[in-house]
């Protein structure tokens, strides 16, 4: 009697479009079985909840809250994986030159000095006071402090790229071998698609076919993206802030969008806005200094910059 061989499902990639961090993810997963790749992407939810609950400022009893609370009175003793966020953080506004900083000011109730101060002296102060060189960090303590009074720190410029990192560790970790995580715009990948062939913008984000990049080969790469508007906004993950260089206090120009393919999608979200906000020129030359990371610019005309090592993902 001939032995009937049943041949196992090809597999595709499983897709599932969730609101998180008040932004659109889609988590796809590549696989051949439609529960175990639904179980997975719970996986990877619960993981992106846990990281927007660790990073919150809205809930009291949070660490960032303590934190900001303490600002000029004294150190806090942190979660080490909150305490490595910072420290990277501070890292790359150093690489940036302060471009990137996690710092903003807001004035306690009882501050009273800047609010009776003329308004050129007040900017002065406020500016003084949005300073990465004023957290202070003691690694063998674990510990925080911000130097200045009204002090704060947050991470809206880069907790999605840190909440994407994590879900892909989470889901590698529970055998999954190949996936692409869209977090709000920013792209993160690993292995390879069902057919086997590379991942690209195109096929990791099918609405950006038709952009100049979007055959860039991304396997186990993110990309973040700040696109300046003609309105000179910013939409940076879907989110709109000014885009001003917050160190000169001037609008930028000249620089449509920016693109930062790196292995972390924490460290090309990081990046993308301070290269927009330094120029052409001198963002090209910050990305080629860096190990593993490229970049595209696109300009007011249309025309596209990339950095030195864009060719070998092509």
């Amino acid at each position: 009697m001939l032995a009937i061989k049943t041949l196992s499902p090809k597999p595709v990639i499983f897709r599932r479009t969730v609101r998180l961090m008040a932004d659109q993810f889609e988590i796809g997963v590549v696989g051949s079985n439609p529960q175990w790749a639904d179980e997975r992407i719970d996986d990877a939810i619960a993981e992106i909840n846990r990281v927007e609950k660790l990073l919150s400022t809205f809930s009291d009893d949070s660490t960032i809250n303590e934190i900001n609370r303490n600002a000029g009175l004294k150190a806090v003793k942190a979660d080490p994986e909150i305490f490595r966020l910072i420290d990277r953080s501070v890292q790359i506004s150093g690489l940036t030159y302060g471009a990137f900083d996690i710092t903003y000011y807001t004035p306690d109730k009882e501050d009273t000095d800047i609010e009776n101060t003329p308004n050129k002296t007040a900017t002065k102060a406020t500016i003084s006071r949005v300073n990465y060189q004023n957290v202070v960090l003691d690694a063998t303590a674990q510990t925080v402090f911000l130097k200045e009074k009204g002090m704060r720190i947050g991470f809206g410029a880069n907790c999605k790229g840190y909440a994407a990192d994590r879900a892909r560790y989470i889901l590698q970790m529970n055998g999954v071998s190949s996936g692409v995580i869209n977090a709000g715009g920013d792209l993160l990948t690993w292995g390879a698609q069902p057919d086997h062939e590379p991942w690209t913008i195109a096929t990791a984000d099918p609405s950006q076919r038709s952009q100049p990049f979007a055959n860039i080969n991304i396997s186990n790469m993110a990309v973040a993206t700040s696109v300046n508007s003609e309105k000179l906004t910013a939409v940076i993950n879907q989110r709109k802030t000014k885009a001003v260089n917050t160190k000169k206090g001037f609008a930028v120009s000249g620089i449509k969008s920016v693109s930062i393919i790196s292995p972390s999608a924490e460290l090309a979200d990081s990046m993308a806005t301070p290269v927009m906000s330094i120029g052409i020129n001198a963002g090209l030359y910050l990305i080629n200094q860096l190990n593993q990371m490229a970049c595209i610019i696109i300009d007011d005309h249309e025309r596209v910059y990339s950095s030195k090592d864009i060719s070998s993902l092509n």
